[in-house]
């Protein structure tokens, strides 16, 4: 049976709209998001499993692809031509994947399918990369959480806290693992969300490097 992709599409689109679309992984992170997002300006779209390889993949495979097909009609933009990005239904694509290494193999594969068939995205600064947090550390002795956002942060952080009574300590397997106040906070509310454009060169740079990729650590370009 073929993954079917889901878009829970949001009210307002077009320039001038700042209407976003969020890429998530699975049933369980589309729902998480979606009880948080701004429904009038966000929409989410549902990936299932890993994208097809859109570097490698043939372009008859690449159009035919029902994800591919799907994030075309969501942006009203065609594949692998020219388009003019002021024109979208969306200003911007946010790659919010889960914290773990399947995540970080999603968001890679998705640039490279925004490299090849929609780089006028990248060109204008409207592909962006959130970092959604590994993890935190509540220490009995801190006014709030520790959040940390990659694994070395998450084990420094347990490590220095590690002797503490009334310390807990959690690793975040997934957006729907994370609370949905922070869930909102880190990843979804424009004003405090942690994203950064991703532009072509650095795409590119990320494509050299992607057969190097064996620890769930992401990338510095992330």
């Amino acid at each position: 049976m073929k993954p079917e992709f889901k878009l829970d599409d949001c009210e307002r689109h077009g320039p001038g709209s700042a209407a976003e679309l969020l890429l998530v992984e699975g049933d369980s992170a589309a729902a998480s998001v979606v009880s948080v997002r701004d429904p009038v300006r966000q929409a989410v779209l549902c990936l299932q499993g890993k994208p097809l390889n859109a570097r490698r993949a043939s372009p008859r495979r690449v159009a035919a692809h029902p994800l591919f097909r799907l994030i075309a009609d969501a942006l009203g933009a065609p594949l692998g031509v020219a388009f003019d990005p002021v024109q979208l239904r969306f200003e911007r694509v946010l790659l919010l994947m889960d914290p773990d290494a399947d995540g970080i193999h999603c968001g890679v594969l998705m640039l490279m399918f925004f490299h090849r068939w929609m780089l006028p995205l990248l060109d204008s600064g409207r592909v962006m990369m959130v970092r959604p947090p590994w993890g935190e550390i509540i220490a009995a002795d801190a006014a709030s959480p520790l959040l940390a956002f990659s694994d070395a942060e998450f084990q420094s952080l347990a490590a220095a806290h590690r002797d503490h009574p009334g310390t807990h300590v959690r690793r975040f397997r997934g957006l729907a693992g994370i609370d949905p106040g922070l869930l909102l906070k880190t990843c979804v509310a424009a004003a405090s969300r942690r994203a950064v454009s991703v532009h072509t060169a650095e795409v590119e740079a990320m494509t050299r490097l992607f057969g190097r990729l064996q620890s769930a650590e992401p990338p510095h370009i992330f």
